[in-house]
């Protein structure tokens, strides 16, 4: 162990060690030892992640997947055009025909609308007599719709209605995604900070010692001091650099590790530099205060459960339709135009009635009980996830708590221990204390500030995992 401090070497350690704390010295701590326009803070970090990230944009590709997927089943309702001509190049009968028609699905009903235009010439079969028109062709325009099977929901608008509830799992999704990559972004910078304050501290250490040196020698050779002072000051030399390079190498990992948010306009990551450090580390985000159950019906994945279940109901509706016998009425219009028979100018009217049903149903049975059991499931799923969230947050709001006292013991520590390095300095001035206790009072303070830096790590920590438990967008810039 080492059996001096020089008294300006002490007040150094003294001002250096209690800076690195938030809020123990921050008048002592001078303006210049990081500039505000390079320190780098979390809301950089987060509106960086949240901008460039690239799970959060292959989340917002996925959205976009579904918005295509819905755009593709809505072309389920898209107006259909059709086009046909006949002729009779040979044989006794010289007829052609032409016609061409239109139909487009009811948004509200399994029915359609239809209509057309055909015209014929030259001569046609007793038997092909109804493709027969007047001269100017004939205009033709109807509608079908379903009265049992098909009239609330059919296969098409069901799998529209799942096509939005797919656009709503995505949006659920990227959030999801969005809050897990922020909640990840937050911790790799508080690593980064508290890896940087603890390295401020073990570098300074080791500066002290270094200089200790100096005057060690200085009063070997005036015979104040014994020889083996200067070796033992050597070897805590050696003992605090090795902590200096594994805490500078620590920052590098951690700076290596938060360069995946933080990134520059084009998307590249930026590895940030000891220079960009903060004076202290600061919680960053902080919860809200709301009642439990609105706090569980903001999650995402929560929400996304309930769209499932929604898209059960869905189909669920479908399978009950299939049940139903199908009911069709048809109602059409027709007149011909121009010269020719005289019983095909009037206007014409018609209606007809569809009915059908399958006597033994069973694969509509089956498909009911199907999604009867898939609903069941998910609805014992929701319940456990809604119990499984409070859990969390209640355990998070708990650590939180805990964390906070134990920040405040920790800050109680270190400031305890600040005071006993300052007494120890002095009674060294007087002579009236030796190297191995001033010593000993400084690596104190050393290790009462590191674990002050690691009880505020993790009081900031729990903040930022309730932040995400809560599922905060205003928090985590989203």
């Amino acid at each position: 162990m080492i059996r001096s401090l020089p008294q300006g070497a002490m007040l150094a350690l003294t001002l250096v060690l209690a800076g690195a704390p938030a809020h123990l010295a921050a008048q002592e701590r001078p303006a210049a030892t990081a500039p505000a326009a390079r320190e780098l803070t979390l809301a950089d970090v987060l509106e960086s992640s949240a901008t460039h990230a690239p799970q959060i944009l292959e989340a917002m590709a996925r959205q976009r997947q579904a918005d295509a997927r819905a755009l593709t089943v809505e072309g389920q309702f898209d107006l259909v055009f059709n086009a046909e001509a006949n002729a009779r190049p040979l044989g006794y009968y010289d007829g052609s025909s032409a016609e061409v028609s239109a139909y487009r699905p009811f948004q509200n009903n399994g029915g359609q609308v239809y209509g057309g235009y055909r015209i014929s010439t030259g001569s046609f079969a007793s038997y092909d007599g109804k493709q027969i028109t007047n001269q100017l062709g004939e205009l033709k325009a109807g509608a079908v719709f379903s009265l049992l099977r098909d009239r609330l929901i059919d296969e098409r608008r069901g799998r529209r209605e799942i096509a939005q509830a797919d656009i709503e799992l995505a949006d659920l999704d990227r959030d999801l995604v969005a809050i897990g990559v922020q909640r990840r972004a937050i911790e790799a910078y508080q690593l980064w900070v508290a890896a940087g304050l603890r390295l401020r501290i073990y570098r300074e250490l080791f500066e002290l010692a270094e200089a200790r040196q100096d005057s060690i020698e200085k009063q070997i050779t005036l015979g104040a001091r014994p020889a083996i002072l200067s070796v033992e000051n050597q070897q805590n030399i050696m003992r605090r650099k090795s902590l200096m390079v594994q805490w500078e190498q620590n920052l590098q990992l951690q700076a290596n590790a938060l360069s995946l948010f933080l990134r520059d306009g084009l998307g590249q990551p930026i590895v940030p530099s000891a220079e960009r450090l903060p004076v202290r580390l600061v919680d960053g985000v902080s919860p809200r205060l709301m009642d439990q159950n609105s706090a569980i019906s903001a999650r995402p994945d929560l929400q996304a459960l309930v769209t499932r279940i929604e898209q059960a109901g869905i189909r669920a509706r479908l399978a009950e339709n299939e049940l139903k016998p199908r009911l069709d009425v048809r109602a059409e219009a027709s007149k011909d135009f121009g010269p020719g028979s005289p019983v095909r100018r009037p206007l014409e009217g018609a209606v007809g009635v569809r009915f059908s049903v399958p006597l033994e149903q069973r694969a509509a049975k089956g498909r009911i009980a199907e999604v009867a059991a898939e609903q069941d499931a998910l609805a014992v799923r929701l319940r456990f996830l809604e119990e499984q969230i409070g859990v969390e947050i209640a355990n998070l709001r708990t650590q939180v708590s805990g964390a906070e006292k134990l920040a405040g013991l920790a800050t109680a520590e270190a400031a305890l221990a600040r005071r006993m390095a300052e007494a120890e300095r002095r009674r060294f001035t007087l002579g009236a204390s030796d190297f191995l206790l001033v010593n000993l009072r400084e690596e104190s303070l050393a290790d009462a500030t590191v674990r002050e830096i690691d009880a505020n790590y993790r009081h900031a920590a729990a903040q930022a995992e309730l932040v995400a438990a809560l599922a905060d967008r205003d928090q985590l810039r989203l």
